[in-house]
């Protein structure tokens, strides 16, 4: 091998991921609600920390998923913080993808406060 040059790797021609790489709800749903918690139980809805503590969540979400090292997946991670104050509030979100291989794990926490929905979607590529 020369100096400075990189191994070349070839597709796998695999269209779908192998059983024990899938992406598994179950397992990524208790990661985000040990995030969602730690970092919001018993807080009161604050606007002026509110995108950023949103943003923080997500990327604790998200480094988290990636330990679980599921590879040939697209980790998409999105959360909403919101106050209460009586209203209703539905959280959606619409993707193209394939019932097959494509999945995702959301968790919702509220109190008094405020209202967190964390989401991670996690789409197959290869």
């Amino acid at each position: 091998m020369e100096f400075g040059h990189k191994p070349a790797f070839e597709n796998t021609f695999r269209l779908e991921p192998r059983e024990n790489e899938r992406f598994y709800p179950s397992k990524v749903r208790s990661l985000i609600e040990e995030v969602i918690l730690r970092n919001l139980k018993d807080k009161e809805y604050d606007h002026a920390t509110a995108k950023t503590m949103a943003e923080s969540i997500a990327d604790q979400i998200k480094m988290q998923v990636k330990a679980l090292n599921i590879p040939s997946y697209k980790i998409v991670v999105q959360t909403v913080i919101g106050e209460i104050t009586g209203q209703g509030v539905r959280v959606a979100s619409k993707c193209l993808w394939d019932d097959q291989n494509d999945n995702l794990a959301s968790f919702t926490y509220q109190n008094n406060s405020l209202f967190c929905t964390g989401m991670v979607f996690g789409v197959y590529y290869e």
